[in-house]
């Protein structure tokens, strides 16, 4: 299985950078993961509904710029459905069997993500109704699909 990370905005703590590329190593023998990473929208200063909704939509358009064809799409949303570990790796072992090669996830920027985000989604997924930082989620999410993997295979996730 391929996995694909297309995110807003780029790691600024070197701290959750040690951990992205710890999770990575560990998902190498398990499959490709790629990360895509675009700079954010820049916001105006206390902008109006409507400016915030053309910085999303804009973010929004250059982020599925770069879904594959063929890809699941699964956004990160904290209204998404509640997900477990062990409910992604049934989500993972169900994409598998319908012939899908690879799951892109998504994670928008500081503000949030655009509707046309959410409707083009497969899946939109939460990991709890806390908010997280779109920088912290990426490490959390990188560690659940880990987790997941293990999972699936039955192996255990502490060597």
């Amino acid at each position: 299985m391929r996995y694909h990370l297309i995110v807003a905005g780029k790691i600024k703590e070197k701290y959750l950078t040690a951990g992205i590329h710890e999770f990575l190593k560990r998902l190498r023998p398990y499959g490709q993961v790629a990360i895509t990473e675009l700079s954010e929208e820049k916001m105006p200063e206390k902008p109006s509904l409507r400016q915030r909704e053309q910085v999303l939509e804009k973010e929004g358009a250059r982020l599925l710029q770069h879904v594959r064809q063929g890809s699941r799409l699964v956004v990160l949303d904290v209204a998404g459905d509640l997900v477990s570990s062990e409910g992604l790796a049934v989500d993972f072992a169900e994409a598998a069997l319908r012939g899908c090669s690879e799951i892109t996830f998504i994670i928008g920027g500081p503000f949030g993500l655009a509707d046309s985000v959410r409707q083009r989604a497969d899946r939109r997924i939460s990991f709890g109704r806390i908010t997280l930082t779109h920088q912290m989620i990426r490490l959390v999410l990188l560690e659940q699909i880990y987790r997941a993997v293990k999972i699936q295979r039955h192996e255990p996730y502490h060597l």
